[in-house]
């Protein structure tokens, strides 16, 4: 799925059509949250989530979390809807046996970081994860499910593109009006460059996301970028940082498949081109088999300018 532009212009009148559907989405979400006791996990449970469709960044927050809890002498597990992924859990991934077509891009991507437990059933999940170890749960995203309490609700928020119109899904990007979305959270963390109003008086922290080295140069480096991520533009403005000269900005759908005859597509115009193919470390683990060495992943990682109310946060789960 590609994001609507019209989410993030001003309101106009597909909005103002769209919104009594906003409404009933709205409606649906909250009697779905208040729908019976949460079940408890038994260890404390860390939420990354966000009130908007697409991506905001939350995949390197859980990265950066599980990385201060291991660093913490804890035992973190991700637990994960597995979004783009066909089974349903709950199942441990494991790189080695698994696919993006079987348990998600994001999963295969975080096994790097901690265990990983793709669960469509998130109380069941959290479960499996206690029996294997676990001693605390992050949960990659799951704001608005139901099924399992959470000690620390951490909200992502696109500091660039902000709510966009402000109308609930599919009227605009919403999953939920803002003032009961952030009712529920602990603090806020404000990714990338801009300001965004934001409701209550919660704790905003300030990231962004930084490349790692790749091995191969960047610098002045003609290249193909490709992107199926919730927000390409993201990738393509680090590439640019970074000092790439991108002669093409190829954004795809959010998780679309990367088949052979799009790849060769690509390749054949870099080829053309004398160009790099250079794609996000999530898309990486969706390439087919034989294109792994041909198209240069860039890592990124979360840089937090002040991360003390998130360590305290942290410090305060026993």
């Amino acid at each position: 799925m590609r994001t609507p532009a019209f989410w993030y212009a001003a309101p106009g009148l597909r909005s103002f059509l769209l919104a009594p559907l906003g409404a009933l989405y709205a409606a649906g979400t909250a009697r779905r949250l208040a729908a019976g006791p949460r079940v408890e996990a038994g260890v404390p449970v860390i939420c990354v989530g966000n009130l908007t469709a697409g991506g905001t960044g939350k995949t390197p927050v859980v990265m950066h979390l599980a990385q201060l809890l291991r660093d913490a002498g804890r035992t973190p597990h991700i637990v994960s809807r597995g979004y783009g992924g066909t089974l349903k859990g709950p199942v441990a991934v494991d790189p080695k046996r698994h696919k993006a077509a079987d348990v998600g891009d994001e999963p295969l991507l975080l096994t790097g970081f901690a265990p990983v437990w793709v669960a469509e059933n998130r109380a069941l999940g959290a479960k499996a994860a206690v029996a294997a170890g676990a001693d605390i749960l992050i949960f990659d995203d799951g704001f608005q499910n139901p099924g399992v309490r959470y000690d620390l609700s951490i909200l992502v928020v696109d500091a660039a593109r902000g709510f966009g119109n402000g109308r609930i899904i599919p009227a605009g990007p919403l999953r939920e009006p803002l003032g009961k979305g952030f009712g529920r959270a602990d603090l806020a963390i404000l990714m990338g460059q801009g300001e965004v109003d934001i409701p209550g008086e919660l704790p905003v922290l300030r990231g962004e996301l930084r490349p790692l080295p790749t091995g191969m140069p960047l610098q002045n480096a003609p290249v193909l970028a490709f992107a199926g991520i919730g927000h390409p533009e993201r990738f393509f403005a680090t590439l640019e940082a970074a000092g790439a000269q991108i002669l093409r900005r190829i954004a795809l759908g959010d998780h679309q498949p990367l088949t052979r005859p799009l790849m060769r597509r690509i390749e054949t115009e870099a080829l053309a081109r004398n160009a790099l193919m250079v794609t996000t470390e999530k898309d990486a683990v969706r390439l087919p088999q034989d294109f792994r060495q041909k198209v240069v992943s860039v890592p990124v990682r979360l840089h937090l300018e002040n991360d003390t109310a998130l360590l305290t946060a942290i410090g305060a789960l026993t």
